[in-house]
């Protein structure tokens, strides 16, 4: 049987036929067979949009609005941050020039004189009752140049034995200008305070040995001004540890020593 030859300008057989990839259509039939077959459109990546499904979609509306309000609220919050910041460093700037220009100073206090009356001890029993009375006079050194103080009402003054508060008072009202040296008087007294037997004895003691051991608590609520300007109330703390030979109208001190310090709120 003889062999079949193909004319020479004969197509190839279509099994045969080899096409590079962009040859290839955008659009191929899926059965070629039938004219009427189903056909797979190729679309690029980049041109895929996706949409939720109509039951999402109310879901992804509110995510989308959760997020909005939550970039609202951080935006709100940095807002506030910020001024706060700004704020803080205004206010620092301002009390630093105003530290510059007043150069404020603390001033200082004293016990200038100690006067007792009532101190009896000795009547002979287990318990002494006494009614002491303390006449005080403190110096009040205030030497600003540019800022006075207000003293208000509601101070008090305490005078303690070995933490036994002996008598209380308070201080009077008055304004101390710039530069200025205030001595005033205060009168401490008490309606009765009972004694133990040790504690009388070792008040006996300290007075045998001319050198009796007090302690003044001061407090003081003051206003500061500065030109026109008026401060809020700070309180002044003075605390003293005093030394008296006797506890008579004549005593005298030996020793002090008082530290100051005050509550600005």
């Amino acid at each position: 049987m003889a062999d079949r030859v193909h004319p020479r300008n004969s197509p190839p057989v279509s099994g045969d036929i080899k096409t590079s990839p962009s040859q290839e259509p955008s659009t191929v039939p899926a059965n070629p067979s039938s004219a009427g077959g189903t056909y797979v459109i190729q679309i690029p990546k980049d041109q895929v949009y996706r949409v939720p499904p109509p039951e999402n979609a109310r879901r992804y509306s509110d995510y989308s609005g959760r997020k909005t309000r939550r970039c609202r609220c951080c935006c709100c919050l940095c807002w506030f941050i910020s001024f706060i910041i700004g704020l803080i460093i205004l206010l620092g700037i301002a009390a630093g020039i105003l530290y510059l220009i007043v150069r404020p100073k603390a001033p200082e206090y004293s016990i200038d004189t100690v006067s007792v009356k009532g101190m009896n001890l000795t009547l002979p029993s287990s318990t002494v009752e006494i009614s002491p009375e303390f006449d005080v006079t403190v110096r009040a050194a205030n030497s600003n140049g540019k800022i006075g103080i207000y003293y208000e009402a509601g101070s008090s003054v305490q005078m303690f034995y070995r933490e036994i508060l002996l008598c209380d008072g308070a201080l009077p009202a008055f304004y101390q200008p710039s530069n200025n040296v205030t001595v005033f008087e205060t009168v401490l007294k008490s309606n009765g305070i009972e004694l133990t037997t040790s504690d009388q004895a070792a008040l006996v003691k300290a007075v045998a040995q001319r050198s009796v051991p007090l302690q003044l608590k001061l407090r003081a609520p003051v206003k500061v001004k500065v030109g026109s300007v008026k401060s809020w109330k700070i309180t002044v703390k003075v605390d003293c540890d005093v030394t008296v030979d006797e506890l008579t109208a004549r005593a005298k001190i030996v020793h002090k020593v008082c530290s100051y310090g005050v509550d600005l709120w």
